[in-house]
């Protein structure tokens, strides 16, 4: 299936996993007062992680995709699209993991696992 990365790299999803959304919240007691006063900051982030197969018909190529991909850990955010039309955004690019190089048929491919962090829901 295939799936791109800010509507510009377009990738074979192998896997995806969605967590669940982290929520955040602030405790505070005084001395003196009994119990303390807990405030729900709400959702904050959740974690993605997508295993992706890069293509391309040489190794040259193949590296120019993976280092845009690399290069947008750059604490902005992005959107990432999915073959299902599922589309996440307001991504932050936590870890790009490269595994190994194989040359095969027309061109060459590697394993690519990425890491993102959604910061907000859509």
């Amino acid at each position: 299936m295939k799936a791109t990365l800010d509507g510009t790299i377009e990738f074979e999803q192998v896997e995806l996993s969605v967590g669940s959304w982290r929520r955040d919240n602030i405790e505070r007691s005084a001395a003196g007062v009994d119990g303390a006063v807990k405030v729900d900051l709400g959702q904050r982030r959740r974690e993605i992680v997508q295993k992706v197969v890069m293509r391309a018909p040489s190794r040259t190529a193949l590296f120019a995709k993976i280092d845009f991909v690399r290069g947008n850990q750059d604490g902005r955010c992005h959107s990432m699209e999915t073959g299902e039309s599922e589309r996440f955004e307001h991504l932050w690019i936590d870890t790009v993991k490269i595994g190994s190089t194989d040359y095969r048929g027309r061109g060459a491919s590697c394993k690519v696992e990425i890491r993102y962090e959604q910061l907000r829901d859509s």
